[in-house]
């Protein structure tokens, strides 16, 4: 053991020093203290810290750990220790090995967060229609990252949704990813619970369970196989290739959904649900003009009329326009969108679009617009002012969707 009183005056014979002293930083030291100009030199130099109740304990006896760590704080400060560096060799080198473990840890995991908030207005047919809108809502993700070793790493999102209009039962807090992402060989692979991104969105944009492998780099193929989560479906798989050629970007996709569950949106009744499949080619082109790209993409579902029951086309395109874009870590950026749909039933299973209800459309299609514009207003605060205009291709029942984000990373 060792006493803080001897630290006292190694401090003065050391001659460490600091730009300013602090305010008396102990309640056990006064200002009238023998010791008061070497414990708020130390302080303000950083090299003690006391109890962490604010008191510096000076007649309590400390471990040679305790002292080692002083002694390595004053050595980083430029301190010439070296007799006291001699005489606590073996703590020090024991005492390093464990705060470079410590250091490491600490970079090894991160947190960052996201916290939106939503509102959205509707109008036409389908007004008074809840759908899965998000009209008035408040969500909070936390992102936890952590590094496995050089090639793997770890990810999960913890997430809270509070519907801000919902009298009971307003709030939910879960787990919804959780996956980890490597290499094997050439190929990058991803395992867990992840977002999956299908034919630009407009197939599949949301979480799954799932195992995917992609290979290549300026031509890359992407496989995998999994769950999609709450669409009804028991499992979904399948392949996708994208390469460019200068300024144009080519995809093409197959995707099939399987072991449609009972009470599935994409048939007339549950019972002629089960069992169903639904197999989603897809193939599209994007030329970047530089601050302007133009796009167009082709889908069709195998689904037949017979098993839709609405005598609803099965195939279908977008048109896609965007203009720069909004840019969290740049205030005053902006960006402007505009798409034109006719997707056919069959072909959009968890549609990007999910400001506007396009669930309203399953069994039979629709067709419409939507604009949107994103400003930074400031860093890490992006707002999203969307509109939707879309009708069902066989029932033409039209819904008018305004929709509002304000979304802030940390």
């Amino acid at each position: 053991m060792v006493k803080k009183s001897l630290v006292l005056a190694m401090a003065m014979a050391l001659g460490v020093t600091a730009s300013a002293y602090a305010a008396n930083p102990f309640s056990d030291v006064p200002a009238g203290h023998w010791a008061y100009d070497s414990v708020n030199k130390l302080a303000a130099a950083g090299i003690v810290d006391g109890n962490g109740n604010g008191t510096f304990g000076g007649d309590r006896l400390m471990t040679r750990y305790e002292m080692a760590q002083i002694v390595a704080k004053a050595m980083a400060k430029g301190a010439n220790l070296d007799r006291l560096a001699a005489e606590f060799a073996d703590e020090l080198d024991s005492l390093g090995v464990r705060v470079a473990a410590l250091e490491k840890k600490s970079d090894n995991v991160k947190i960052t967060g996201q916290i939106r908030y939503e509102y959205a207005g509707r109008d036409g047919d389908l007004k008074k229609t809840k759908g899965s809108i998000a009209q008035n809502r408040l969500r909070t993700r936390l992102f936890v990252n952590g590094q496995i070793n050089e090639d793997w790493t770890y990810t999960a999102r913890i997430q809270n949704d509070q519907k801000l209009k919902d009298d009971v039962g307003n709030e939910d807090t879960w787990l919804n990813q959780a996956y980890v992402t490597g290499k094997l060989g050439g190929m990058k692979v991803i395992a867990g619970k992840a977002d999956q991104y299908l034919a630009e969105g407009n197939l599949y944009d949301d979480t799954a369970e799932l195992v995917g492998m992609t290979y290549g780099k300026d031509v890359k193929i992407n496989a995998y196989y999994g769950k999609p989560t709450d669409y009804g479906y028991d499992k979904f798989y399948g392949a996708n290739l994208t390469g460019k050629i200068g300024r144009l970007t080519l995809a093409a996709g197959y995707d099939k959904f399987e072991d449609a569950l009972a009470g599935s949106k994409w048939f007339s009744t549950p019972s002629a649900s089960v069992g169903k499949d639904n197999a989603v080619w897809n193939a599209g082109a994007n030329y970047n003009f530089g601050d302007f790209i133009l796009g167009a993409m082709y889908l069709r579902s195998d689904v037949s009329s017979e098993e839709l029951k609405t005598g609803a086309d099965t195939d279908g395109f977008v048109i896609s326009a965007s203009y720069k874009g909004a840019k969290a870590s740049k205030q005053g950026s902006w960006g402007l969108w505009g798409r034109y749909y006719d997707q056919g039933a069959g072909t959009f299973v968890a549609h990007t679009m999910k400001s506007a209800d396009w669930s309203d459309f399953m069994n039979e299609g629709f067709k419409g617009y939507g604009v949107g514009v994103t400003y930074t207003l400031a860093k890490n605060m992006v707002y999203n002012l969307d509109y939707y205009d879309l009708e069902g291709k066989v029932s033409s029942q039209n819904s008018q969707v305004l929709w509002n984000r304000l979304q802030i990373t940390f």
